[in-house]
């Protein structure tokens, strides 16, 4: 399966929510979660990518991490519906992909299922306005024998919606029950860099 070489340039738009889940509920890390009163920082999010780029949809979950003074992300769970982006992101940054299919509505309404049935769903409404923001970080994923530790930068249009998740109690994201999002944000506009990994 043929990808674009690193770094992705990525477009398009999404619904971010952070939630706050019981350390002991986590999924097997790679690099140390950070922590405090036994609850660790979780972000979810629904993506729609629109050209340039690769056009392609993605659910994730990824937890807020530190390898020494350095804090990052790792992505736990995440599907997509391209061939081409998961074999990219397995291949180049070691992030775990899955295939799934994912249904879009006009605002920000989605749904993901794969193999073994839902995965989560997503209703918010469409804010009219934003303040454009930028992000800085990275990703730290197993990687063969290693780590690969992959910076990304992104700005988009960003402003807080009330975001009604619905995670499958038998899906891939059920272990965030019962949490709920503590905040929710949409992101429009969104331009998104990822790469190239760190040798």
């Amino acid at each position: 399966m043929t990808y674009p070489p690193e770094p992705w340039e990525l477009h398009g738009r999404a619904c971010v929510s952070v939630w706050l889940v019981r350390a002991t509920a986590l999924p097997p890390l790679p690099v140390r979660p950070v922590t405090a009163f036994g609850r660790a920082v979780v972000g979810t999010a629904f993506v729609d990518y629109r050209p340039p780029g690769l056009a392609y949809h993605e659910v994730l979950a990824a937890v807020l991490v530190r390898r020494g003074l350095r804090f990052g992300v790792s992505i736990t769970r995440i599907w997509v519906d391209s061939p081409a982006s998961r074999a990219g992101g397995r291949e180049l940054w070691g992030i775990p992909k899955e295939p799934a299919e994912f249904e879009w509505g006009r605002d920000l309404a989605a749904s993901a299922r794969d193999e073994h049935g839902p995965i989560a769903s997503i209703r918010a409404r469409t804010p009219r306005f934003g303040v454009r923001l930028p992000a800085v970080g990275s990703t730290w994923q197993a990687f063969g024998d290693g780590l690969a530790r992959t910076p990304l930068r992104a700005t988009g249009r960003v402003a807080p919606v009330r975001a009604r998740w619905h995670v499958d109690p038998t899906g891939g994201l059920a272990w965030l029950l019962p949490h709920r999002p503590l905040v929710s944000v949409a992101v429009h506009g969104l331009r998104l860099t990822f790469g190239p990994r760190h040798r």
